[in-house]
């Protein structure tokens, strides 16, 4: 057990010129620093919940007037949507609360249009290496392709959005399970949907013991 764990604690990281994005949920001094000390980059989601630091990238975003970004637009089912993304290096920041690595922040601003109605939002982005607006752009980009991918998966086929429990850590634990469960699937190299996997393991015994031989 001792050497499993010493070949474990040993083995190379996977993150080392990585970036690792994640939601504003998960924009916190403590996670940054565990992806700094992994020799990783971070692409974090900010919002008001970190108060300071968001008041500070929107304030400072305010105050730059006219700065370089990188423009897409995207047009289906009767949709527009025009995304801006734009970065501030830390050397044009001010009254910066201190934040593990920051090197800059980024903004994306979102215009949609659909149905003669249109829509704006802006998200923040705290960035600990310094990007292109272009890069940014792609980086956000692929972080949502995952995200909504996900979130499909977990709506319609494990009906996470009709659960209703509520009570203690139950609603946490449930997630957690529907994720390993979904890992569990996904491994599998049967080329089937994952919903078409769950059913051929109510089916058949074999099937469900040979989903855990390809857990990863």
């Amino acid at each position: 057990m001792e050497q499993q764990r010493r070949r474990r604690d040993s083995a190379p990281s996977a993150l080392p010129g990585c970036t690792v994005t994640a939601d504003a949920l998960h924009c916190r001094p403590d996670t940054a620093e565990a992806l700094i000390a992994q020799k990783a980059h971070y692409a974090l989601g900010l919002k008001a919940n970190r108060g300071r630091l968001f008041a500070a990238a929107e304030k400072n975003f305010a105050a730059a007037g006219e700065i370089a970004c990188f423009e897409t637009r995207d047009t289906a089912h009767g949709r527009t949507e025009v995304r801006r993304a734009s970065i501030l290096p830390l050397a044009k920041l001010k009254d910066l609360p201190v934040f593990p690595g920051l090197k800059a922040i980024g903004r994306i601003e979102a215009l949609r249009t659909a149905d003669d109605k249109t829509a704006t939002s802006v998200r923040y982005i705290v960035l600990s290496k310094l990007l292109t607006p272009r890069k940014l752009a792609q980086t956000v980009r692929a972080h949502w392709t995952i995200e909504n991918q996900l979130h499909w998966s977990l709506d319609v086929v494990f009906h996470e959005d009709d659960a209703r429990t509520r009570k203690d850590n139950a609603p946490q634990n449930l997630a957690v399970i529907r994720r390993l469960a979904q890992n569990i699937l996904a491994a599998h190299p049967l080329d089937k949907p994952i919903a078409s996997k769950m059913r051929r393991a109510n089916w058949s015994k074999d099937f469900f013991y040979d989903l855990f031989t390809h857990m990863r």
